[in-house]
């Protein structure tokens, strides 16, 4: 009789490996698409000639420097 058990559990642990070495991979989840960032608008410089975001320039009579020294010195 042991001998039976021993049997039915060896082919027992080799089906469950079969079975593990067999099992199809997992499909991936769906995740929904990032949104891409919105695009900064660029502005130059009018001394230096820098491109910046405009949202970091310092705006002056229509035109945008890259710092406040710059934007005393004026355009070049």
């Amino acid at each position: 009789m042991s001998k039976y058990l021993l049997v039915t559990v060896v082919l027992l642990v080799a089906v469950a490996i079969w079975r593990h070495k067999h099992q199809r991979p997992a499909a991936p989840a769906r995740r929904t698409p990032a949104t891409p960032p919105t695009p900064v608008a660029m502005v130059r410089c009018a001394h230096c000639a820098v491109h910046l975001p405009q949202t970091d320039a310092v705006a002056h009579h229509g035109r945008y420097y890259c710092c406040a020294q710059h934007c005393a010195l004026g355009p070049r």
